[in-house]
């Protein structure tokens, strides 16, 4: 073994024990679709209630229906045999129609809890004074249409309290109701809104309910009707089929493709398989090391990864054009004219691409943190690959022409051409940088929901759905956080007294608060200590009814169940876990993955005037409680996306100031450096403004694909800047680099077709953007050789 020929042994046998440790980790590896990667990590209190809510809470369970097609009557005959159906078979923790028989369970639990519950409970409700007064009121009511919930009750409840604890769940308001089932404010469709048992990050279980429900509507509905189902579990299950069958298609025409074209342009299936090497290398290591940081693999980042196959088949390119050329004047050494004339390029341009994506690595969302993390340690696996593996398989690169000499003719036609078209460039560059000064307003997306995988149809009937059933995203909510359970929930007690003033004074129509089913048990001992023994209760009673219309005697019942409410256990979490209350505390109350607890009160606004200013009035009245905050949903997300934005933009900069940083201190040479960067921001801009002439909005996916054009282009820059300062033009040189372009347009230019709006906007950019560097490449850094 020869001394040069050794470090190249022992570089193969690196590689092989690389890839073996890689697929080995990916045998292992878990491989996810989970829509929460697109959800940011969220920096207060409030903002991360929501996003546990949308991740794990019982929003990532709740599905929202719409029954469409038909009548009135069979629309509501369907609704009530498909809720009675689901609610029979266990699946589902809740299934909500409008038909308030479903709220049984409820009921009885609050009416067995209900002098813990009820705010009227106190030391003068229960003298004789105020036991005649709430009598009478209770006794009113038997004329009204609320009797017949009243009379069954009347001799364990005289009190109302039952009542009393009705009126606030009431106040709420909810979809409209017609035939005793939810209906559209158009009255074209029913309503229906369920809560499953299975956690949301149980696809097969969720997919498994999806089916059920489809084929349980199929056969009770009648002919014409149909099912509109939306939800967070609808959207996961629907993504992961999508996710799986895109990254299935992708990987096979993105390989079939790109292959295709190789094997044209070498003419040789040894020089295919060495291209493709470096390419599948960087995969295996990209893979492997997303699982190593994250624990997952995410699969918009297996597509992403399909796609980055063109960036790695270009150092394949680069080396077995290039190396060809050198072997030339010294056959069997082609290899290390290559290592000493381009590496350095190569290696300068992989140094851009990892300072670029480390942007991307630090990401607060999880799923373009896994993107950066593929894309440094996929690029530098498949470059060292390039380096160190295909010198030993083809010292000589390539011995196939294919479509090489017209390649290259076409690519010396372009340098000389190109320059004289550079007024041109600079005059759209301006021309753009203008239009998005222009349209600086409406350039970028403020929706978080521009992050989604999913299609805007699909947004759209959620939009519609969650606008009917929960009042849309755009409704106030107060949230009140704090490590210690019992201190949150007094504060909402607090937060309840100032709001039920803005119901008593029509500006709300109504709150949901914890405390009405989880008192503190600071107040469930108040309420509990205004309870008279039983001596002292039947004392008063006697008072109270002398006269009247109920005999104390009928209220033995009323007289047994306060007793037992004296000693009955406090009402706690854990109590009421398993109870049909279990799901509504999950909603109000979130114990967040660092330990706080955040409560959520959800308020409706009056219609009309009355309501136009009650986010601000809850403000007002919240002000000056301790660890309370109110916002609008609607803009709490839209704040928190927008958070992110303006960092990935800084950390977008940032990287891109070191990928200049990196150039300048290769090139040491200002006017080169100028030249390098011009056609990389020439790119951007153009890229940027030609989105927005179309009046597509930018958003953070559309900046992973800005990246990727500078990581890609610097390529180009850097290589055209090297033969500009060579004797004589390099037909092989440019080849490769039209090659290597080639690849990156259709690898991305498949992924623009995809149906996954996440990878598609990725795709929109570099396929474009890449091709613009490299014209505007060819139009600044010309080689002087290809001028003369």
């Amino acid at each position: 073994m020869t001394v040069a020929a050794s470090p190249r042994r022992i570089a193969l046998l690196a590689w092989l024990v690389a890839l073996l440790l890689g697929a080995a980790v990916i045998a292992h590896t878990r491989f996810s679709t989970d829509l929460s990667a697109f959800l940011p990590g969220a920096p207060d209190a409030r903002q991360r209630a929501l996003v546990e809510q949308l991740k794990s809470g019982i929003a990532s369970r709740t599905l929202l229906m719409a029954i469409a097609g038909g009548d009135a009557a069979q629309r509501a005959t369907a609704s009530r045999a498909l809720a009675d159906r689901l609610r029979a078979e266990g699946a589902f923790e809740q299934v909500l129609n409008g038909d308030f028989s479903a709220f049984a369970a409820v009921g009885r639990w609050v009416f067995d809890h209900r002098y813990r519950l009820s705010p009227a409970v106190d030391a003068q409700r229960f003298s004789a004074a105020g036991l005649r007064e709430a009598i009478d009121d209770t006794l009113s009511l038997l004329g009204t249409p609320a009797g017949a919930l009243v009379k069954p009750v009347l001799d364990r409840d005289p009190t109302g309290e039952s009542v009393r604890i009705a009126e606030g769940a009431l106040a709420r308001g909810g979809p409209r109701t017609r035939d005793g089932v939810w209906v559209s404010r158009d009255g074209t469709q029913a309503l229906l809104m369920s809560v499953s048992r299975a956690a949301g990050s149980d696809l097969d279980a969720q997919a498994q309910l999806l089916a059920t429900l489809q084929r349980t509507f199929a056969a009770l509905a009648a002919p014409g009707l149909e099912l509109l189902v939306s939800g967070a579990p609808r959207f996961a299950v629907d993504s992961r089929a999508q996710i799986q069958h895109e990254a299935h298609l992708l990987a096979i025409t993105g390989t079939v493709l790109l292959g295709g074209l190789l094997l044209v342009a070498f003419a040789s299936m040894r020089a295919l398989a060495a291209a493709m090497l470096p390419a599948a290398t960087g995969v295996v290591a990209g893979v492997a090391a997303v699982s190593l940081v994250f624990g997952n693999v995410h699969g918009a980042t297996l597509g992403f990864g399909v796609a980055l196959l063109g960036e790695g088949v270009d150092y394949a390119i680069y080396y077995l054009i290039q190396a060809r050329r050198s072997a030339a004047d010294a056959p069997g050494q082609g290899w290390r004219h290559w290592v000493l004339e381009s590496w350095p390029t190569v290696r300068l341009g992989l140094l851009t691409s990892v300072c670029g994506f480390l942007a991307l690595a630090f990401s607060g969302f999880p799923g373009l943190a896994q993107l950066g993390v593929f894309s440094i340690a996929g690029l530098a696996a498949a470059a060292l690959t390039t380096r160190w593996v295909l010198p030993v398989w083809l010292p000589d690169g390539t011995r196939g022409i294919g479509l090489r000499h017209q390649l290259g003719r076409c690519g010396r036609w372009l340098v000389r051409a190109l320059p004289r078209w550079r007024h041109a460039f600079s005059a759209l560059a301006l021309a753009a940088l203008a239009l998005l000064l222009w349209r600086h307003d409406v350039l970028w997306q403020t929706e978080l929901s521009s992050l989604s995988p999913l299609s805007a149809q699909a947004l759209a009937l959620d939009t519609r759905l969650r606008d009917e059933l929960l009042a849309g995203d755009e409704r106030t909510m107060v949230a009140v956080s704090g490590r210690d359970v019992q201190n949150v929930l007094q504060q909402v007690e607090a937060v309840s007294g100032r709001l039920d003033k803005l119901v008593d004074g029509g500006v709300l129509v109504g709150y949901d608060a914890i405390t009405r089913f989880v008192p503190s048990l600071a107040t469930q001992q108040r309420r509990r200590g205004a309870l008279p023994d039983e001596a002292t209760l039947r004392a008063n009673l006697a008072q109270a009814t002398a006269g009247g219309a109920l005999p104390a005697q009928r209220l033995q019942p009323f007289v047994h169940d306060v007793q037992a409410a004296r000693t009955a256990a406090p009402i706690t979490l854990q109590s009421i876990a398993g109870t049909p209350l279990a799901p509504i505390a999950a909603a109000l109350l979130v114990h967040g993955s660092d330990g706080v607890f955040t409560a959520l009160l959800p308020a409706v606004r009056a219609p009309g005037p009355q309501g136009a200013d009650a986010e601000r009035a809850i403000e007002q009245a919240v002000s000056g409680l301790a660890d309370v905050q109110a916002f609008n949903v609607g803009d709490e997300l839209r704040r928190l996306y927008e958070h992110y934005l303006h960092e990935a933009q800084a950390q977008a900069l940032l990287g891109a100031a070191g990928v200049v940083l990196l150039i300048a201190l290769w090139l040491r040479s200002l006017p080169r450096l100028l030249a390098v960067c011009k056609p990389l921001a020439l790119a951007v801009l153009l890229t940027m403004a030609g989105f927005a002439a179309a009046g597509v909005e930018l958003g953070i996916l559309h900046l992973v694909g800005l990246l990727l054009v500078v990581a890609v282009g610097s390529n180009y820059s850097l290589f055209l800047d090297w033969l500009r300062h060579q004797e004589a033009i390099d037909d092989d040189t440019l080849a490769s680099l039209l090659l290597a372009n080639l690849t990156i347009v259709l690898s991305f230019g498949l992924i623009a077709l995809s149906a996954i709006p996440s990878l598609s906007s990725i795709g929109r950019v570099v396929a474009p953007g890449t091709l613009l560097a490299l014209l505007a490449s060819a139009a600044y850094a010309a080689p002087r050789a290809a001028q003369r």
